[in-house]
């Protein structure tokens, strides 16, 4: 099974490392700019892998076919990313996005034949071109199908299970990640600092409500559970992105509620305020 990864930073460098590791056939799409400081390895420090270092192969362009293409860019930076990928080449191959949100589904399958939508849980970053340091004590990694390639992650050390619902197992991350990216970046608080505050609350419900209307079956139960094992002192990517001066994912995680609360006229104030006080810190408009 070869393996072509758009994205080598924090998300694509791990899984690319991962399974190169045990024995996959991988290459990298890398831009030409950043190509030309890669040095044809790929090091990795894992909190639950362990730290290995693998020569992986990247190229410019897809120019060969392959089995599965994963998908791992920001989301600001999918459709220029898609260009390494020419929808030709692709053809059939399965193709997995492992994106924040749920709108970049439809902008992949005007694409390409054959999506397969994914979810990732990690705290992986990029620390500098072909470098990838990954510290969390899980990678969970959902697929809305694809089982021999889940079968694959499974054998290269990552938690991976099979959704029967892409539209639960997308909105289901997004419930948990919008209320602590959005409300810990617009205060520039760690998670403790914002758990009380009514913004934050708010935007728990309102995520839930949107998600129910889009069709979405979410265990709540779970989810706030899950929002309680996460450590106080936690700060979320997209805080870290705007404190360094890095645009954020605003539209792909704020996005999905803000347009779904129109289209299902549900009021959606807390998510507002948090999103225009994301813009705000960032330079964007809201």
């Amino acid at each position: 099974m070869r393996h072509a990864f758009v994205g080598g930073g924090g998300i694509g460098g791990l899984l690319a490392g991962a399974l190169d590791r045990k024995g996959a056939d991988v290459v990298v799409l890398m831009r030409a700019r950043t190509l030309a400081g890669y040095s044809g390895r790929l090091a990795v420090e894992s909190a639950v892998l362990g730290d290995f270092d693998v020569a992986v192969p990247a190229v410019p362009e897809l120019d060969s076919e392959v089995d599965v293409l994963w998908v791992t860019t920001k989301a600001m930076h999918l459709e220029s990313a898609l260009a390494l990928a020419p929808a030709e080449v692709v053809s059939g191959a399965i193709v997995i996005p492992l994106l924040n949100g749920v709108d970049h589904v439809r902008l992949l399958r005007g694409c390409y034949r054959n999506v397969v939508p994914g979810t990732i849980r990690v705290e992986s970053e990029k620390i500098d071109t072909g470098r990838v340091r990954q510290k969390s004590p899980f990678i969970l990694v959902e697929l809305s199908g694809a089982v021999a390639v889940a079968a694959k992650l499974s054998a290269a050390g990552i938690d991976c299970r099979v959704r029967d619902d892409e539209v639960s197992m997308l909105w289901e991350k997004l419930a948990f990640l919008a209320p602590v990216a959005l409300a810990t970046t617009a205060l520039d608080r760690t998670l403790g600092g914002v758990r009380d505050d009514e913004r934050y609350q708010a935007c728990k419900d309102e995520v839930l409500a949107v998600a129910r209307m889009e069709g979405a079956s979410i265990d709540v139960v779970a989810l706030r559970e899950l929002e309680r094992s996460v450590p106080d002192e936690m700060r979320s990517s997209m805080q870290k992105d705007v404190a360094t001066g890095r645009e954020p994912e605003l539209d792909a995680i704020a996005g999905p509620i803000l347009r779904g609360g129109r289209r299902h006229d549900i009021a959606v104030p807390g998510t507002a305020e948090l999103a225009a006080a994301v813009a705000a810190r960032a330079g964007q408009q809201p």
